[in-house]
């Protein structure tokens, strides 16, 4: 495996993403785009892309928040709301674009945990570079965006997530049957951020793998 920093403009200014990748890549490797929580571009983060990696992908990581991280919830949530669905999309739009220039690669799937998995469903309904998506526990957007999914996509949930909740979650499965999206929900009996192994309080390591499982078999059937 072997890491890169991709640099690369948007609408908003400059802006990097941290790309893990096997050691050999071509026009034929296929590529993840992976969204960051709402606490930015830490470790964390560039572990789940290093898994990727070593599972084959090209795992690319867009700092949404242009070098801001943080591990305060306060702090987190400023930095979420300071960002607009416009300028996050921008930003993954001109990662997908940047590393078909650089890497080849030109089949991309898209997940993300939390805020990461608001944008990476958001992302599958609206940017056509996508070719499928795994979002976990986001925010699920408005029937008129949902209407546009053609992207086929696994949503992970928890049934014990106080912020993406089975109600919530209950609008997206409900959008998939009226409008027949490519789209299947998967809710796991765990809490908010289950995936996270770096927080003990909420993680669920049968679940993760679970999830991970069905991540990667998407992925590898649908780019």
């Amino acid at each position: 495996m072997k890491t890169d920093t991709l640099s690369f403009d948007t609408a908003n200014g400059a802006a990097t993403a941290y790309v893990a990748m096997p050691d050999s890549v071509d026009s034929n490797s296929k590529a993840i785009v992976l969204i960051h929580e709402w606490w930015g571009l830490n470790d964390h983060v560039r572990d789940i892309a290093g898994r990727y990696a070593e599972a084959g992908f090209v795992a690319i990581a867009p700092d949404l928040y242009r070098g801001q991280v943080t591990t305060n919830q306060q702090e987190a949530s400023k930095l979420m709301r300071a960002l607009s669905i416009e300028d996050g999309l921008d930003t993954i739009k001109n990662a997908i674009a940047k590393a078909k220039e650089i890497y080849g690669v030109s089949s991309f799937g898209i997940t993300g945990y939390c805020m990461g998995g608001t944008f990476a469903l958001r992302a599958a309904c609206d940017l056509e570079e996508i070719n499928a998506a795994v979002p976990f526990y986001g925010d699920i957007p408005e029937e008129e965006i949902l209407k546009r999914l053609s992207t086929p996509t696994i949503f992970i949930a928890g049934q014990r997530d106080g912020w993406i909740t089975p109600t919530k979650v209950a609008e997206l499965e409900t959008a998939a049957d009226k409008y027949d999206l490519p789209a299947q929900v998967v809710s796991y009996d765990a809490d908010h951020a289950f995936f996270n192994n770096t927080r003990p309080e909420v993680y669920d390591a049968e679940a993760a793998q679970d999830a991970w499982k069905r991540a990667v078999s998407l992925f590898n059937e649908k780019l």
